[in-house]
């Protein structure tokens, strides 16, 4: 058992009629039929939406997406429409919301590795392989691919977990020329991506995409594909500060696994086996997730958070 410890209740907004609520976010749609996207500060771990949340972290992912946002739009289009919070929305919407075109969302998530480590690292410890991918031998956790791999994963419902699955399984749901644009795109993204952070002293370890089809921007008869959601945060991809990058052991991350870890410790009292819900997070441990997620802003964008 896994999902929402406390779901919150929808707020209601004039001239907006809400769509669902996720983990993270929550999607209305206005009168044009355009999405509106919310970003709280809900936090998310092991398949359990926690009791309490990160200060300003739905702020930071939004801005930080917005960054990534117009720093990527010559290499794929992405499907923000403005920032702007809709009349009669609540105050605390302000630098979380982004209004979104409506697309057709392709049923996969697109996982981009440059560096082993979570469930690849469990898949090559038992078969040598990744999604299905053959590697070489003698990698540890936190090594460097021989080239950036593309791991495709099935997208989970609240309370279900994402699930690898290899690359002829995205060719049989969207079909192979789209399998093929996803691939291509993906590891597009996460090149320039991984060139961008590295002159900022991280490391892009891995990280998420997920894509769509816009259907009113067509070219030449055919969808555009499109990115979507958010891109390139420390909820979405594994960022290692690169100056104590050291392959054999679990690396240091400006992202959540300070909770996961605090969740799997003795301090926790929590089993994650069990159908027990986890606990709220100590104070201590949301200030410095709160540290790590600012940190990470800072260090990509060049600014201050504020």
């Amino acid at each position: 058992m896994s999902g929402f410890v406390e779901k919150p209740e929808p707020v209601q907004v004039p001239g907006l009629v809400h769509v669902h609520t996720g983990k993270v976010r929550d999607l209305y749609r206005n009168a044009a039929g355009d999405l509106v996207m919310v970003a709280s500060d809900r936090m998310s771990a092991y398949d359990w939406v926690l009791p309490n949340g990160i200060p300003d972290k739905g702020r930071i992912l939004t801005r930080l997406s917005l960054w990534w946002f117009d720093l990527l739009a010559d290499t794929v289009p992405n499907h923000v429409l403005s920032a702007e919070v809709p009349e009669g929305a609540p105050a605390d919407w302000e630098g979380r919301t982004l209004v979104c075109r409506d697309l057709r969302m392709l049923p996969v998530e697109c996982v981009a590795r440059g560096y082993l480590t979570g469930s690849g690292l469990q898949e090559y410890r038992r078969d040598r392989t990744v999604c299905g991918l053959a590697l070489p031998e003698g990698l540890v956790d936190g090594s460097e691919l021989p080239a950036p791999v593309f791991t495709p994963a099935t997208k989970a419902e609240v309370g279900e977990h994402d699930e690898n699955v290899p690359y002829e399984e995205v060719a049989r749901r969207v079909g192979p020329e789209l399998a093929a644009l996803l691939r291509q795109t993906t590891l597009a993204v996460y090149g320039r991506a991984r060139d961008v952070a590295r002159e900022r002293g991280i490391i892009l370890a891995d990280t998420k995409f997920e894509f769509g089809l816009d259907p009113e921007t067509a070219e030449g008869g055919e969808p555009r594909l499109v990115i979507a959601d958010e891109v390139l945060t420390p909820d979405s991809s594994r960022f290692w500060p690169a100056d104590t990058w050291e392959p054999g052991r679990p690396q240091p991350s400006f992202d959540k696994q300070y909770v996961r870890d605090w969740l799997s410790s003795p301090a926790s009292g929590w089993d994650r086996s069990g159908d027990t819900p986890p606990p709220a997070l100590p104070d201590e441990v949301v200030e410095r997730t709160r540290a790590k997620y600012v940190e990470a802003y800072e260090r990509l964008t060049g600014t201050p958070w504020s």
